[in-house]
């Protein structure tokens, strides 16, 4: 059969079970909700601008800590900012630690992890015990530590919550490579002369991708609240730019007086969290064959 007949008599197997994932995926309602949440999220800090009705950083001294009304839905804080205009450009912050971090810890650990997996012996021994070095470390206490030495700043937050996450992609990309090195497809691509470069990127990474996405929206997730710890701790986003983090550092000082203060920053945390983690779920269960 000639490859324009091929063409002709229908989708390839790789579109076919690009179809079939997505399918699935639209029939998980748990992917849905969570992909509307991260999507909403996505749109108020892309035009938070826009959508904002005050300026963050402004403050009226005749509104502090005013309580919601029609003129601050969220009401005002300790300085007569408005609380929703600093919840929407507090997305920015957060969603940019939840996707530039774990994309820090993919960039490391994936070709350390293929590595690894793929050659063994002394390199993956050292690879092996960096990573359980790491992970003898509780994740959060890592990521204060790194950030403390890295300094106060949105930047620095999301490098040392990266570093803190590596591990976790080095174990997994690890675990995967070493199943599917030991395919017949990998040892036919060996006999054949193929490099192992391209063995690595065209043939194994591919196979391994699946599970390593899961865990990039799951762990996008732990990003958030960690970089809202860090935040919480003095070691983020520094004042007087918007986090949700910093915005409940200022707010346990008047839970009493001002609870609106805490309670829509903790409320956009928790959707956030609860987004990137119905999401990963979902993408579970499209993305892993059993399911079918």
């Amino acid at each position: 059969m000639t490859t324009e007949t091929a063409a002709a008599s229908g989708p390839s197997t790789s579109q076919v079970s690009a179809l079939s994932t997505w399918e699935r995926l639209w029939r998980e309602p748990s992917a849905i909700i969570g992909a509307v949440l991260i999507a909403l999220f996505v749109l108020l800090a892309i035009f938070a601008p826009l959508i904002s009705p005050y300026d963050p950083n402004a403050s009226d001294w005749m509104a502090v800590r005013e309580a919601p009304s029609l003129t601050h839905l969220f009401g005002t804080d300790d300085l007569g900012r408005d609380v929703l205009s600093r919840v929407i450009f507090g997305a920015r912050a957060s969603l940019a630690a939840g996707v530039v971090s774990v994309l820090v810890a993919l960039l490391i650990g994936i070709p350390l992890g293929l590595i690894a997996g793929f050659f063994g012996g002394v390199l993956d021994m050292l690879i092996s015990r960096l990573a359980d070095a790491l992970l003898a470390c509780p994740f959060l206490v890592l990521a204060i530590a790194l950030a403390a030495f890295l300094g106060p700043s949105l930047e620095n937050a999301m490098i040392a919550i990266g570093i803190s996450a590596t591990p976790i992609f080095i174990r997994l990309t690890r675990a995967q490579t070493l199943v599917v090195s030991n395919e017949e497809y990998i040892a036919a691509a060996r006999s054949l002369g193929i490099g192992n470069v391209a063995i690595l990127t065209q043939h194994i990474l591919p196979n391994v991708l699946a599970p390593i996405i899961v865990q990039a929206t799951l762990t996008m997730a732990v990003a958030v609240l960690a970089e809202a710890s860090l935040a919480f701790l003095g070691l983020g986003q520094l004042p007087p730019a918007p986090s949700w983090g910093s915005m409940l550092d200022v707010a346990r000082q008047f839970l009493s007086e001002a609870p609106w203060m805490a309670l829509f920053p903790g409320l956009a945390i928790i959707a956030v969290v609860i987004g990137f983690n119905l999401l990963g779920d979902g993408l579970n269960d499209a993305l892993n064959p059993r399911s079918e």
